[in-house]
């Protein structure tokens, strides 16, 4: 080989490692290792995109509009050009899925805080937090997560779908058909929601928790009275006669209600003592307030006692494991049984031919929880007399008692400022009917059944 042939080879040599040495530089991690001043570079780039992150989600919050635009523009150009790209979309995927984190521990599950992300926000929002979450959970073992967290996943169909979260920013950019400017806004918009979310009562082990062994199913549940339960309720919610799902939900809440004094008088004999636990249930527009009330009402006639977060659309129940059970489980069915009935009825236009349909709704919904709360606890207090006149030499009255106090001192260490909310009424016509709906799928008709 000639010597100019050595020296053109030796130039391309020279070029290749330059250019090998610069890509390195743009993908940290992904090429050679970087030499001390390039990682001094590199690690001055990150704190400074760390930096302007954190003041992005701070111009957020305080609506400091000119702060945030720069800090949006910061980041959609970033610092140091190309490499500075790389590093800030590594950096704010390392911010999403560390707030993910602090919110698990501040109380959220994973659901909860993506249905917070849709309501305040929009559908991509909420695709982009499970995504965090997806990336998030690489971080346990499945044997480490509750099976409430791995269900609400499998629902949430959360799994990580890109190639190196490295590239997750433009990857998602481009699945969503989104610029870059796009999906830095929803980015933040995102932290700024995680870093804000407040503190709420944890209802089961955070992830990486090692899970205590199954315990046998205690020896008063009986499968196939819940079961009853559930083929009662759900021919109260199909039928199309009043009067049958009158009697339907009448044994329903019956059987029910038996089920937990049977439940009581099972743990006083045996001297065991359980305890109160917290429940959270999504309440969904429209009429959040009305619906939210009818659980209010269903949950106080079970032994349990209930608070509405408006802003983040659920509501959290404190009571023992069989009344949670009971209260969800008839919630829902009467809830069922309102929306039907509610929906049959044509309310009339007002005296000016306005639609009236919203108000009318609203007081229905509103008259029908308060209609079902009074029959609700009149067949509760009838079946807890009954089993207290029949216990035998368990006294069950002082066992109840304890129950009820060992529940409000529960719900009032959670919520030490609790208060009812008041519902909107401007409708006779709907607050009768929705009477009238109440009384004929309420706690009726039990000699039909037994």
């Amino acid at each position: 080989m000639g010597k100019n042939s050595r020296e053109r080879h030796k130039a391309k040599r020279k070029a290749a490692g330059a250019a090998q040495r610069r890509r390195a530089a743009a993908m940290p991690g992904l090429g050679d290792p970087l030499s001390p001043f390039e990682a001094a570079r590199v690690s001055s780039q990150r704190q400074q995109a760390e930096q302007i992150v954190e003041q992005a989600i701070h111009a957020r919050h305080e609506g400091d509009t000119a702060e945030l635009d720069r800090c949006h523009e910061l980041l959609t150009t970033g610092p140091g050009g190309a490499a500075g790209l790389q590093i800030v979309d590594r950096v704010l995927f390392t911010v999403v899925l560390r707030e993910v984190e602090r919110a698990w521990r501040r109380g959220w599950q994973p659901a909860e805080m993506v249905r917070v992300a849709r309501r305040e926000y929009a559908a991509p929002q909420g695709r982009l937090l499970v995504d965090a979450i997806a990336a998030q959970m690489r971080s346990y073992a499945a044997a480490t997560v509750d099976e409430r967290w791995q269900s609400q996943l499998a629902a949430l169909d959360a799994h990580v779908w890109w190639e190196h979260d490295d590239r997750y920013v433009t990857a998602w950019g481009e699945r969503q058909g989104l610029d870059r400017a796009g999906v830095i806004t929803l980015v933040v918009e995102v932290l700024h929601l995680l870093a804000t979310l407040p503190p709420i009562e944890p209802v089961g082990p955070m992830p990486g928790t090692v899970r205590p062994a199954a315990a046998a199913p205690p020896p008063h549940v009986d499968q196939r009275m819940l079961d009853r339960v559930r083929a009662l309720l759900a021919k109260a919610e199909s039928t199309d006669f009043p009067e049958e799902a009158d009697a339907f939900t009448a044994k329903a809440q019956e059987l029910m209600a038996r089920h937990r004094i049977d439940h009581v008088l099972l743990v006083a004999a045996a001297g065991k003592r359980d305890q109160p636990l917290t429940r959270r249930i999504c309440i969904d527009n429209p009429y959040e307030a009305p619906k939210t009330l009818l659980l209010q009402v269903v949950a106080e006639a079970n032994s349990c006692r209930a608070i509405w977060a408006k802003r983040f659309g659920f509501t959290t129940i404190v009571g023992f494991p069989g009344d949670l059970d009971t209260t969800e489980l008839l919630f829902t069915s009467l809830l069922t049984q309102a929306t039907r009935a509610m929906t049959r009825a044509k309310p009339a236009p007002d005296r000016y031919g306005r639609n009236t349909t919203r108000s009318f709704r609203q007081s229905f919904l509103t008259a029908y929880a308060s209609r079902i709360g009074e029959r609700l606890s009149t067949t509760t207090e009838t079946v807890d007399r009954e089993m207290a006149a029949s216990a035998g030499t368990v006294d069950l009255l002082p066992v109840l008692a304890a129950r009820e106090d060992a529940v409000r001192d529960a719900f009032e260490k959670q919520f030490p400022e609790s208060g009812k909310h008041a519902t909107t009424v401007n409708n006779p016509e709907g607050w009768a009917s929705g009477r009238a709906a109440a009384d004929q799928a309420s706690l009726h008709g039990r000699q039909a059944l037994t």
